[in-house]
C-alpha cells in the first residue's frame, strides 16, 4: 500500500465538484480522490496552482488539511481559518490589481505573485521556482555554466477581421449582448429566479445566484466560441437550441404554453428540419464552459412550485434569439471564413510553418474538427487532430508527432510502418506535461482569456532541450540545424474588432479581462513586432520570470557553500548567540539584526514523553531587524539582507553599548510574545531562542 501520493497537474483538482450525497447525484474526482488520500502524504506538483481564483489553492490545500478550518492553528502560522485567510489574502490581490476599475477580477498566478512572497502560509506549504531560476540554479550546480533552454522569439500576430467574416453576425452578437438581458437569458438553467413556492428550506439566494453564475459561464463560454471559429459557435447553438426544445416538450401543458412553442416551431420549420451531426457525449469538458452534468441532467419542475408558463415563454425568447443566430450562420461558408484564409496562408507562405513541425493549439473541440477537414482539403501533408474525445491511443500519437523526444526517431517510425506528424491541430489536452520539443513552431488559433493556459501551451515546445537528443535530431534532419534551439509562436487576434470583443467579454462576465502582459495588450493596444519594446520585454518576463527575491537568496547561499568548502559543516557548529557587527548601509543610521529560533508543539516528543512539549526542531527561523532612529522592526527576510550582506573582506565594527543590545533584545522578544507566541498560542515559559545578531553602526 503507498504510502506517499504525488499528483501531477494538480490545477486539475481545484475545484470540489459534487460530493455524491444525494441520489443519482456524480461524485467528482476530487472527493474520490479525498478519500484515497486519507492518512497519505501527498505532494502537489503544478505551474499554476491558481487559475482564477485563490480558491483554487484552497481547495487543493483542502486536500490533506481534511477540510479542517483551523488545521494551521499551531506554531508556526497561527492560522485559525484557513477560509478566512484566503478571503484576506484575495481582498489584498483585488485592491491590488483591480483598484483601475473597482470591479472584482479574476486572479492568475503572475498577478497573485507579490502578495502570496510576503504570505507565511504560502511560504511553508509551496516551492515555487521560476524558469529563470532553474536556469540560474542548474548553471551553477552543474559549473558548465550552459543550460539549454530553446531562445525564444517575440510572438507575433496573424491579422484577420472579425467584421469581414460574421458580417451582420457580429453586430448581432454585439447587440444581443447589450440588452438589459444579455444573449440568453437561459430560465430552464436558472428556475428558481420563478420559484412560487413556500419551501422554507430552500436557500434562495443561494440557489438564484448559483444559477446566475451557471447562466453566466454558458453566455461567456458562447462568447469565446464565437471568437474560435463558426463552426463551433454555429454549434454550440445548435446544442442549446436542442436542449431547450427538448425541455420544452417535457414541461409544455397549457394551451397558451403550447401556442407560444407550435408559433416557434412554424416559424422556423425550415431551421429545425436540418439536424446537424452533434455528439454531445464527445464533447470534451473545457475548464471555461460549465460542467456536462449540470446541462444535461434537467429535473421536471413541479409545477405547484415554479411558474412553467414564465420560464417557457422566456425559453422561446431564446430560441428566438438562437434561430436568428442559426439562419445567419448558415449562409456562412468556409471561403468567408477570413481567420481560416489567414491560417491556410500561414501554413502555405511561412518558411519554416511551410515545411517544418507545427502544432496548432485551439480551446473547442469543434474548431479542432473544422482546422483538421479545412486543411486536409487543402491539401496540408502530415496533418493529424487530437481532442478530448480521441478513442486511439495519445501517445503513439504524441510519438508520431515528437518521436525523439518520446524515445523514438523518424527512421524508427518508418520501419514501424507510422506516418511521421508534421502539422498537429489540438485541443488543450495535449498544453500540459507533455515533451513536444521536436517541433519548434506553434500557432495559438483562439484569443487567450487565461494567461495561464497560453503558457502552458508554449511550454510544450519551448522546453529543456537534451544535447544528445538534438545532436541526433540534426543529423537525421540537417535542415532543421538552424531552427533548433530556437521557438516562436503565432497569436490570432481581430486588431480592428478586438475593442468590441473585449467589450462583450466584460459587459457578460463583469470582469476585467487581465491578459494585456501576456498577449502584448497593453491599455487595449495591439502588440505587433515593431511595438514598444518595453512590452515584449514584459511578456519575456512574465513567461521566463524573473528570480524572486526569496530565490535570488537561495542563489547567493547556493553560491556560498560551493565556493566555501565545508561551510555547512561550520555552520551547524556555531553556538547559539553568536554576534558580529559591520557599518550600516546608510551613513548615520544604526541597527541591530537578529536571529532567532521560533519554538513549535512538537508533536512527535509530546507523544513520546506523554507531556506538552514546544521546541525550536518543530519551529521555524525568524530574522529580525530593529532600526534604533525610528524604533521600528522589519521581519521581511529579503528586505533584511540588504543590511547584513558580508563577505571574507568586509571589516568587523562593534560600537553599540552591550546595555543598549540588551533593551533592544528585551522589545525584540516582547515583539515575539505579542504577534507570533500569541497568535500560536503557545504557553507560559515557551520562549524563542536567539541564534545570532548583528550590530549595523
Amino acid at each position: 500500500q503507498a504510502h506517499v501520493i504525488i499528483i501531477d497537474e494538480a490545477h486539475h483538482f481545484r475545484n470540489t465538484g459534487t460530493k455524491g450525497e444525494k441520489e443519482g447525484e456524480r461524485r467528482s474526482r476530487y472527493w474520490n480522490l479525498f478519500d484515497i488520500i486519507e492518512d497519505k502524504q501527498l505532494f502537489h506538483l503544478t505551474a499554476t496552482p491558481i487559475n482564477n481564483s485563490l480558491l483554487d489553492f484552497q481547495h487543493m490545500v483542502e486536500l490533506f488539511t481534511r477540510h479542517q478550518p483551523d488545521y494551521f492553528a499551531d506554531a508556526p502560522l497561527g492560522i485559525h481559518s484557513l477560509a478566512g485567510h484566503i478571503r484576506k489574502l484575495e481582498k489584498a490581490i483585488e485592491n491590488q490589481i483591480g483598484a483601475e476599475t473597482g470591479q472584482s477580477v479574476e486572479v492568475n498566478y503572475a498577478e497573485a505573485g507579490e502578495v502570496l512572497t510576503a504570505d507565511n502560509l504560502f511560504d511553508a506549504l509551496v516551492v515555487q521556482r521560476s524558469r529563470s531560476y532553474v536556469k540560474e540554479s542548474v548553471s551553477r550546480e552543474s559549473g558548465s555554466g550552459r543550460v539549454l533552454f530553446p531562445a525564444p522569439r517575440e510572438p507575433k500576430v496573424v491579422e484577420y477581421s472579425v467584421k469581414q467574416t460574421y458580417g451582420k453576425l457580429l453586430d448581432m452578437v454585439a447587440n444581443a449582448f447589450h440588452k438589459k438581458e444579455p444573449l440568453f437569458s437561459l430560465p430552464i438553467y436558472s428556475p428558481y429566479a420563478f420559484y412560487i413556492g413556500n419551501d422554507n428550506s430552500v436557500n434562495m439566494a443561494l440557489e438564484i445566484g448559483r444559477r446566475k453564475q451557471v447562466v453566466s459561464l454558458i453566455r461567456t463560454g458562447f462568447l469565446k466560441r464565437f471568437e474560435s471559429s463558426a463552426e463551433s459557435f454555429k454549434l454550440s447553438c445548435w446544442r442549446l437550441l436542442w436542449k431547450i426544445l427538448a425541455w420544452l416538450e417535457v414541461h409544455v401543458e397549457t394551451d397558451n404554453e403550447k401556442a407560444a412553442v407550435e408559433h416557434w416551431k412554424r416559424r422556423n420549420a425550415k431551421l429545425i428540419n436540418y439536424k446537424p451531426q452533434l455528439d454531445f457525449m464527445d464533447e470534451e469538458p473545457e475548464e471555461d464552459l460549465i460542467a456536462p452534468e449540470l446541462l444535461d441532467n434537467v429535473e421536471r419542475l413541479d409545477r405547484s412550485q415554479f411558474n412553467i408558463e414564465q420560464i417557457v415563454l422566456e425559453s422561446v425568447r431564446d430560441l428566438e434569439q438562437l434561430s436568428d443566430f442559426l439562419e445567419e450562420l448558415e449562409k456562412f461558408t468556409p471561403k468567408q471564413d477570413k481567420k481560416l484564409t489567414a491560417l491556410k496562408k500561414l501554413l502555405r507562405d511561412d518558411s519554416v510553418a511551410s515545411k517544418h513541425k507545427i502544432i496548432i493549439f485551439t480551446e473547442f473541440s469543434d474548431t479542432a474538427r473544422y482546422l483538421y477537414e479545412q486543411l486536409q482539403q487543402e491539401g496540408v501533408d502530415g496533418l493529424a487532430m487530437i481532442d478530448g474525445s480521441y478513442k486511439g491511443d495519445r501517445s503513439i500519437l504524441i510519438r508520431r508527432f515528437a518521436p525523439y523526444y518520446n524515445e523514438s526517431s523518424s527512421q524508427q517510425l518508418k520501419d514501424e510502418g507510422q506516418e511521421e506528424i508534421r502539422v498537429l491541430i489540438s485541443t488543450d489536452v495535449l498544453s500540459e506535461g507533455l515533451n513536444l520539443q521536436d517541433a519548434t513552431r506553434l500557432i495559438n488559433y483562439d484569443l487567450h482569456w487565461n494567461p495561464v493556459r497560453l503558457m502552458q501551451r508554449i511550454g510544450r515546445v519551448d522546453r529543456r532541450m537534451n544535447p544528445e537528443i538534438e545532436k541526433q535530431i540534426i543529423k537525421d534532419h540537417p535542415s532543421q540545424k538552424k531552427l533548433r534551439g530556437t521557438v516562436g509562436y503565432w497569436n490570432f487576434l481581430p486588431p480592428g474588432d478586438l475593442d468590441q470583443l473585449l467589450n462583450l467579454y466584460q459587459r457578460v462576465s463583469h470582469k476585467t479581462l487581465r491578459i494585456s502582459k501576456t498577449l502584448g495588450i497593453e491599455g487595449r493596444k495591439l502588440l505587433r513586432e515593431d511595438d514598444d519594446f518595453e512590452d515584449l520585454k514584459n511578456f519575456a518576463e512574465q513567461y521566463d520570470g524573473r528570480p524572486t527575491p526569496d530565490e535570488e537568496m537561495h542563489l547567493e547561499f547556493q553560491d556560498l557553500l560551493r565556493n566555501n568548502n565545508n561551510l555547512e559543516d561550520a555552520l551547524s557548529a556555531l553556538p547559539n548567540a553568536i554576534y558580529s557587527g559591520k557599518a550600516h548601509i546608510n551613513a548615520g543610521a544604526s541597527a541591530v539584526f537578529f536571529c532567532y529560533a521560533r519554538p513549535a508543539h512538537d508533536k512527535a516528543a509530546s507523544e513520546a514523553s506523554g507531556e506538552d512539549r514546544w521546541t525550536t526542531d518543530a519551529g521555524d527561523v525568524k530574522w529580525y531587524l530593529y532600526d534604533l532612529e525610528k524604533g521600528t522592526i522589519v521581519e521581511e527576510a529579503t528586505q533584511i539582507i540588504e543590511f547584513i550582506r558580508s563577505d571574507a573582506e568586509t571589516p568587523r565594527v562593534i560600537k553599540t553599548e552591550q546595555s543598549t543590545v540588551s533593551d533592544i533584545r528585551r522589545k525584540i522578544e516582547k515583539h515575539i510574545a505579542r504577534t507570533y507566541l500569541r497568535q500560536v498560542q503557545a504557553p507560559v515559559g515557551v520562549k524563542p531562542v536567539l541564534k545570532a545578531w548583528m550590530e549595523l553602526n
